[in-house]
């Protein structure tokens, strides 16, 4: 099975009260769905080539299933956070296991880039999902997907949010946002962060 989405229509908003967030979802009808800890691999061709075209490939263990995605930033006005793009292209579909995944990835010339881990908290109203997003080393964040950009500006609206105060980015650039690089990184956990370097860095 495959799901194909030509734009993947979200924005988030950063540094975020979870307790708040959750119980202004709550107030206007939004049902929790659950938490997950999800863990990635990114990958590149070696010269970088899908980077410098602001695209790359995830492999992703959400939980239930696992996911390969193709994924680019589109209108990109910045690298590092400060001025929101226009979307992202996304392209996904279902794989069955994650070693043979990054195994059949390596044998066609693609190359890990970093390992990666986030605790997600999602909630649902409709078809709009608000996922509350904790990443190792930066705040909590807020993701709101919806199918349509009216039914974003509704969410964003119903929950008291600014509409000035949200992102259209990938976490990349958020985390350039807080001076991390992460094409620096080889690993991004809880248990530490590790530099290509070898550096270790806590969380």
């Amino acid at each position: 099975m495959s799901t194909v989405n030509n734009e993947e229509i979200e924005v988030v908003f950063l540094e975020i009260d979870q307790d708040d967030i959750e119980r202004r979802l709550a107030g206007i009808g939004a049902e929790k769905v659950g938490d997950i800890l999800y863990r990635h691999t990114a990958f590149d061709y070696p010269d970088y080539r899908l980077n410098s075209d602001n695209a790359w490939i995830r492999l992703r263990d959400e939980g239930d299933e696992i996911v390969l995605a193709y994924k680019k930033r589109l209108g990109v006005t910045s690298q590092d956070g400060s001025t929101n793009d226009e979307g992202m292209e996304e392209i996904e579909l279902v794989v069955d296991d994650y070693y043979m995944t990054k195994a059949f990835l390596a044998k066609i010339g693609l190359i890990e880039k970093h390992e990666g881990e986030k605790k997600r908290t999602r909630w649902r109203k409709g078809e709009t999902e608000f996922d509350i997003d904790t990443w190792p080393g930066i705040p909590t964040m807020l993701e709101i997907e919806a199918p349509s950009w009216d039914d974003i500006d509704i969410a964003t609206e119903a929950l008291g949010l600014r509409k000035e105060d949200r992102k259209i980015c990938s976490v990349n650039q958020v985390y350039q946002l807080y001076g991390m690089n992460v094409n620096d990184y080889r690993k991004i956990a809880f248990d530490g962060l590790v530099r290509k370097d070898g550096l270790s860095v806590d969380v």
